[in-house]
Order: structure tokens, then sequence, then C-alpha cells
């Protein structure tokens, strides 16, 4: 067994018998990804493509929740409106390009409940396992914003049309460990105190059976790479409607998160005069 160290200890690392196992560890902040954390990840990824004692991945959550996706408070700064578009569609293609660029076999053990970039970042692996008491929330009409993560395309494809449509449209189905395994979405649910042995058991079959990395329901990586560029641009024009900024603006005032609620005012009552040199 040996340890591989991350930067500012935002996720937890141990391989074992040819097994990386990467665990997020901000549970008070329920494993949000900020840029800390994205890059974290991004870090231990690039490692475990050029370890050799790296045969395959488990990546987890510590504490009550899988993650509750990317914390937008702490990742966007106050800049020039055509800046920030740049920004967030950057740091959008970026994120899910930690996943596609994953080269060695990938499972997410999903340890409770996934929220919005969570989720179809882990559609991106090779396979899901999920804890009994897990749930999939991709809440992203709901919010104002497009998809992201490839759910466009790949996310159909892996659970069908109807309920892609039900998880990322405005009804906002957050369906629960069973129901994500009726569908699909997941491959296996097992009780709570059982998922890391289980992600073991299940990684190290594949390293056994020789398993590669590859995607679910036959998407290629090309392929998935394109629709994430293309994606993190829609993403990014969503995010800079006066919608948008203006339920963030009032979702981080009622979190009592009043610098990030006032940046989020600004850009929406300034949106007049700086819409149209976008």
């Amino acid at each position: 067994m040996k340890l591989m160290p991350v930067s500012a200890g935002q996720i937890l690392t141990r391989v074992n018998e040819g097994i990386l196992t990467v665990t997020m560890n901000r549970p008070e902040k329920l494993n949000g990804w900020t840029m800390d954390m994205m890059n974290a990840l991004k870090e231990v990824f690039d490692k475990a493509n050029h370890d050799d004692d790296v045969k395959g991945i488990i990546l987890t959550g510590a504490g009550s929740y899988y993650s509750a996706g990317v914390n937008l408070s702490g990742t966007l700064k106050l800049m020039a409106p055509r800046k920030l578009r740049e920004l967030i569609a950057e740091n959008n293609q970026a994120l899910f390009e930690i996943f596609l660029g994953c080269a060695k076999p990938l499972l997410v053990a999903v340890n409770g409940p996934a929220i919005g970039a969570s989720v179809t970042s882990a559609t991106l692996a090779n396979g899901i396992i999920a804890a009994d008491n897990a749930t999939f929330s991709t809440p992203f009409a709901v919010l104002g914003v497009t998809p992201e993560g490839c759910s466009s395309v790949h996310l159909p494809r892996l659970i069908g049309e109807g309920n892609a449509q039900r998880m990322l449209g405005t009804e906002g189905w957050k369906p629960d460990a069973q129901q994500a395994l009726a569908i699909g979405l997941v491959q296996a649910v097992v009780p709570q105190s059982e998922l890391m042995n289980k992600a073991e058991q299940v990684v190290q079959q594949w390293i056994e059976e020789g398993q590669l990395r590859q995607f679910l329901a036959g998407s290629e990586l090309e392929e998935l790479r394109a629709v994430n560029a293309g994606e993190s641009g829609q993403l990014a024009d969503a995010f800079l409607k006066a919608a948008f900024l203006k339920h963030q603006a009032q979702f981080l005032w009622r979190k009592k998160k009043f610098m990030p609620s006032v940046m989020f005012w600004l850009l929406w009552g300034l949106r007049p005069v700086w819409k149209f040199a976008l």
C-alpha cells in the first residue's frame, strides 16, 4: 500500500493491490467542488495516468454526501462579462476533461446524494455503483441553465430519452438508488456499509480481466470531448442570463453568503449595460 500526495488536503488517496481509491474530503461542505477541489482531482488523476502501479481507480466521497456538485460561489469572481464567460466555459470544459482524460478503468462509488456535475461526471466512468441511500439530481432546467458533462448526448444514450428528459428537464426528477438501477444509471446498489468492499471487488475483477478504460452505452472519447466543448459554451451563455444571476444572488443571500451574493446582484443589476458586449 502507498499514499499519493495531493494538494491542499481536498482529497484522500490510497493505493492497494493496484487500486487507487480517491476520496473527496470536504464532508462539512458536502464535498462541493471548489477550484481547489477540482485542481486536486486533476492532480491525482494525472498522476494515476502515468503510474504503472495504478491499474484501476475508485472515486467516492467522505461523509453523508457523495458531492453537492460545483460550488459556484467558490469558483467565480467578479470580472468583465466577456472574460467571465470565457472563464466559465474553460472551467466547465476542464472539469469534465478530468474524467474524459482518465486513462485507467474508473469506478464511481456513490456513497450518498449526488447533485449536478457530480452526477454527469460519474456517467463518464467505466461504471457506477451506489449505496442504498444515494440519490441523483441534475436540476439544470430548474436553475435555468443548460446540460453539462456530456449529458445532452450521453445521458439519453445511457438511460433512454424519456428518463433523461425527466432528470434534465423542468420536472427535475431525482431518482433514488433503486430507481437509478432500474433505468441503467448505475450498475449495482449495495448497503451503505458495504459500498467500498463491493467497489474494490468490482475493480479487482476488472484488473484480473484486463478491462481497459471505456465509456458506458457505447459512447466514444472524441465524440464526448466535442460534446463537452459545445455544452461548455452553451452553459457559459446560460450562466450570464438575468434569470440565473438573480436566482444565484437570492440563493446565496439565503445561505448568508453575502459577498458572493453581492457579486451576483451586481452582475444582474448591471446586465442591461454589459449584455450587448458579449
